[in-house]
């Protein structure tokens, strides 16, 4: 159902970033720089796309042949049309017949999908997404906020979460880990992470109100914050090695990676995606 995807005049990049303030000096986070597959299919995980070939992973780029490339059905820059068109695009792409989104609020509901009927299907209020079918695409929307990708490789089960601060300090990936562990009976030291394109810890100033709900020391003025840090510190806490879990070089904001920015001004959202081939 799903193509297989082919890299082309990309090198596999892979390196392993200094420690971080909040995991600690004795961790260190790996760093995975994903590579451009086309302008539909956008970046995915080079690593996954040479180990796991039964996988289908990405995050769009905001342009495809000079048009925007909108997914945000519920931000106001793309018509409804344009926007439709777009999904559809991709799932051409993908070779996807059944595509699950929802109405993301920055909660923790999560929704695990068995088998979807053809086309796109969108749900109300949820952040997340879990399965162990084969050709159900999951997707999330983002614009600065932190794509979780879980997999389980033995058992071929996945998830896609969206995570912004407010989903970091209630719990999103945890939550992640509970609904994929009803469905497929995985547990965290099953799984592989990807912490996919989102604003990096340099570009992300918050105020204390952050700080407080991620139970982090409140500073006097608002501070950068890395939310791909925290999530990986809760990942680990959770149960998941260090050694699974890859967080992208890629910024929203600052590097030249064509992606939508809340920060930036962009009012465009880009999507990640997983999903089984056959």
């Amino acid at each position: 159902m799903f193509p297989s995807l082919v890299l082309v005049g990309y090198a596999l990049v892979t390196n392993v970033c200094a420690p971080n303030a909040i995991l600690g000096c004795e961790h260190w986070m790996i760093s995975v720089k994903e590579v451009l597959v086309s302008p539909s299919l956008g970046l995915a995980h080079p690593v996954w796309i040479e180990r796991l070939p039964w996988l289908c992973q990405g995050c769009t780029i905001r342009g495809v042949d000079a048009d925007l490339y909108d997914f945000g059905f519920f931000s106001g820059r793309s018509s409804l049309e344009s926007v439709q068109d777009n999904w559809s695009t991709l799932m051409g792409a993908t070779g996807a017949t059944s595509v699950v989104h929802g109405r993301q609020v920055h909660g923790t509901v999560i929704r695990a999908h068995e088998t979807a009927s053809a086309g796109l299907h969108m749900f109300p209020d949820c952040d997340g997404h879990v399965t162990a079918s084969v050709g159900v695409l999951l997707a999330v929307t983002t614009a600065d906020c932190v794509p979780i990708f879980l997999v389980d490789a033995d058992r071929r089960a996945i998830a896609v979460l969206h995570a912004g601060w407010r989903g970091a300090a209630a719990g999103i990936l945890e939550h992640g880990l509970l609904a994929l562990r009803e469905q497929s009976g995985s547990f965290p030291a099953d799984l592989l992470m990807h912490l996919g394109p989102a604003i990096c810890g340099d570009c992300y100033e918050v105020g204390a109100e952050v700080f407080k709900a991620l139970a982090l020391p409140i500073p006097l003025r608002p501070r950068p914050i890395n939310l791909r840090e925290i999530l990986t510190e809760q990942a680990a806490k959770a149960g998941i090695s260090l050694a699974n879990i890859t967080v992208s070089e890629h910024c929203t904001r600052c590097t030249e990676s064509d992606l939508f920015s809340h920060r930036g001004g962009d009012r465009g959202r880009q999507v990640s995606y997983i999903g089984l081939r056959p």
